[in-house]
């Protein structure tokens, strides 16, 4: 199958073409020609899998080829959880859009509004957005939805774990009832079909890979080790096995930033990368790792997502996530577009129900090893740490443990978790 054969318009297949993209990837293949059709679709795609196209071709098609007010209100919304992600699609928008007469723009928190609101009012027809400042430029005035003709719910997974669901839904009143709507994501857990049934109109579902499975082509292993020694042992990793360019994820901001310090004072350069970094920081930790000035980038799993990384060789799990399809998502990072990759995790004892949770995700044993000098404690309990505990020792609570309290506590934990991911935004 080619692009040609999918319907997209000559100016389209000219820019992917200079991309240097000759045959669609299976989730473009499935989800190109039911948009381009005109229905609702809920696709699942993993990280890498070329999904980012997937809404942005067929997108582009319609609204060029169906021009309207020469004012250009904002025909088209694309709502990503992280600023990374916006940026990420942005610029697929741009490059796909470049023999089109076509206007896009990106808006997200930590950065100054006044550019994003004069881009605005030059007139766009579409929209890549993050949920807080959508809502803050909606509030003031300074932009409206009441014209938008194809909305896009990119990462819903994500979304609705960083407690976005109320401004999701903020978002649905201020657009018209009448319009198309593309929903992508990792998984499709319960909550996400929840999700999807109150927005999508008889979609069509269509999925890429097989549901929560990890990319067959990433070599995956575990390092069994004492919880004290895993920062001598990813050091050691690193040094001997003189790699170049490696992923790293910490569970929290504290970590990543104590971890980074670890690793600079071993002759590693590294940098972290997580909410409370500006964007600036996190912008700059980016560029210096893709150029290879630094040999490591410590993230936590929101700051990471969407990060555009080609080629990554490495990703280690410095600590699991509690909620296993992250797991996918983070190795999801290497063993892009057929490239080979490696996913490392160091776990300790207290990760023992992590990784068999992990196992069953994915539906098969991962290689153990230990190394001498590093070995596991055999005394330490295997019981998971408790938030209550994480924040005792200074490491703060988990997500996914304060989102299952009950009563009052899981609402007040829910609109915490809001805040602080519209503070990030």
């Amino acid at each position: 199958m080619s692009f040609k054969s999918l319907g997209l318009s000559e100016p389209i297949l000219k820019a992917i073409l200079e991309k240097g993209y000759e045959t669609p990837s299976p989730i473009q293949a499935k989800a190109i020609p039911p948009v381009l059709e005109g229905h609702d679709v809920l696709a699942s795609a993993q990280t890498g899998t070329g999904k980012t196209a997937g809404f942005t071709l067929p997108m582009l098609h319609y609204l060029s080829e169906n021009p309207k007010d020469k004012y250009r209100p904002i025909r088209a919304l694309v709502l990503t959880p992280t600023r990374e992600l916006a940026a990420q699609v942005f610029e697929n928008v741009k490059e796909y859009s470049e023999y089109l007469n076509i206007r896009s723009a990106v808006i997200f928190g930590g950065v100054n509004q006044k550019p994003q609101v004069a881009k605005i009012r030059q007139g766009v027809d579409i929209l890549v957005a993050t949920p807080g400042r959508l809502l803050d430029l909606e509030s003031q005035g300074l932009l409206s939805l009441k014209r938008v003709e194809m909305f896009v719910l990119d990462e819903a997974d994500r979304m609705l774990d960083m407690g976005f669901l109320r401004d999701i839904e903020r978002v649905m009143k201020l657009m018209p009832d009448k319009r198309q709507n593309l929903m992508f994501s990792a998984t499709f857990s319960k909550d996400i079909k929840k999700l999807a049934y109150s927005i999508l109109n008889n979609p069509v579902q269509v999925e890429a890979t097989p549901e929560n499975t990890a990319v067959e082509i990433i070599e995956q292993k575990v390092y069994r080790v004492a919880k004290g020694k895993k920062t001598g042992l990813i050091i050691k990793l690193i040094s001997e096995g003189n790699w170049q360019q490696v992923l790293v994820f910490t569970r929290t901001k504290h970590g990543a930033n104590k971890l980074t310090k670890k690793m600079a004072s071993a002759g590693i350069t590294a940098a972290a990368i997580h909410g409370n970094k500006s964007q600036g920081a996190r912008t700059k930790a980016l560029a210096g790792f893709k150029s290879g000035k630094i040999r490591v980038l410590v993230a936590t799993d929101i700051a990471a997502r969407g990060l555009d990384i080609p080629l990554l060789p490495h990703v280690i799990n410095f600590e699991l996530p509690n909620i296993s399809e992250d797991y996918v998502h983070r190795i999801g990072r290497t063993g892009r577009a057929g490239a080979e990759g490696q996913a490392i995790s160091l776990v300790s004892a207290d990760e023992t129900t992590y990784l068999k949770g992990i196992e069953k995700l994915i539906g098969e044993s991962i290689e153990v090893e230990i190394v001498e000098g590093f070995e596991p404690d055999p005394n330490a309990s295997t019981e998971p740490i408790k938030p209550g505990q994480n924040r005792n020792k200074g490491r703060g609570g988990s997500r996914s443990s304060n989102s299952r309290n009950s009563g009052g506590n899981k609402s007040s934990n829910r609109n915490r978790s809001r805040n602080r991911s519209r503070n990030r935004n």
